[in-house]
């Protein structure tokens, strides 16, 4: 409830095939036409697309689709056209899932996913690579002592390596490239501390801290926060942050109810 209707897992690190997306699709439609969320990866963008064609050619399902790219670790890489869709999925399938709860039509749905999708950024970094089943290694390898600044979901490498910085000193680093990006003086922030697979929660929770720090000595309120393991690769050890600027309008479809296996309030 208030989320999802449906969610089609690929192998790992892998867009899942057009015919689960159709399926999918027809299975959760309601007559009032359907979502596709995609992340900014090639191959989801592709199968997504065809997918939609493919539900509209057989079922006469009527299809939208909005593309995140909110991180700004990147602007083109060997795994994505433009910027990787990464954190503000997460929030964005939160509020626009309140949003369809609520009744209000596809094309508010649509417009509402663009809105936030425009309004949010994000940047990670990592202590570890993770390691892929299939593959048994580590994706890179990366010392005891150093830090990769950028990286992806999908155990891509940043793009900066350094050694390791105090929590504060990386703060500083996840946040200048988003706070460069997008000017969020003096609006409310929904902040979501994400965990990339191997990082304790308290340990998020001490780079939330340095997070909120920062944010208040730049005059940006947060309105509402998320901590934790929610979009992860894998076992790799880092987090990400990302900003999302808020209204009241949502404010109030972050607050609302949510039963889902990754997060329940209000229920």
């Amino acid at each position: 409830m208030g989320m999802l209707d449906a969610a089609c897992a690929g192998e790992v690190f892998t867009s899942p095939v057009p015919d689960q997306m159709m399926a999918a699709t027809v299975a959760v439609n309601g007559g009032a036409g359907v979502l596709h969320i995609v992340k900014n990866y090639t191959g989801d963008v592709m199968n997504f697309e065809m997918a939609a064609e493919m539900a509209a050619a057989d079922s006469g399902v009527r299809v939208e689709a909005v593309v995140t790219d909110d991180d700004v670790a990147v602007k083109d890489s060997l795994w994505t056209a433009g910027r990787r869709g990464v954190g503000v999925t997460v929030l964005l399938e939160k509020i626009v899932g309140a949003a369809a709860e609520e009744g209000r039509d596809l094309d508010a749905i649509v417009a509402l996913a663009k809105k936030i999708n425009g309004q949010g950024r994000s940047m990670g970094m990592a202590l570890t690579s993770c390691t892929v089943p299939a593959a048994g290694k580590p994706t890179f390898d990366i010392g005891d002592n150093e830090m990769e600044v950028g990286v992806g979901i999908h155990g891509e490498p940043g793009r900066t390596r350094m050694p390791i910085a105090p929590a504060k000193d990386i703060a500083e680093m996840l946040l200048e490239p988003i706070l460069s990006d997008i000017d969020y003086t003096g609006s409310p922030v929904i902040a979501f501390m994400n965990g990339l697979g191997g990082t304790p929660l308290i340990e998020l929770y001490l780079m939330y801290n340095e997070v909120a720090k920062i944010l208040g000595k730049a005059g940006i309120p947060i309105a509402r926060c998320l901590v934790g393991n929610y979009m992860t690769s894998l076992d790799m050890a880092g987090c990400s942050v990302t900003l999302l600027k808020a209204d009241d309008d949502l404010v109030k479809l972050w607050d609302a109810p949510v039963n889902t296996p990754g997060l329940r309030w209000g229920c």
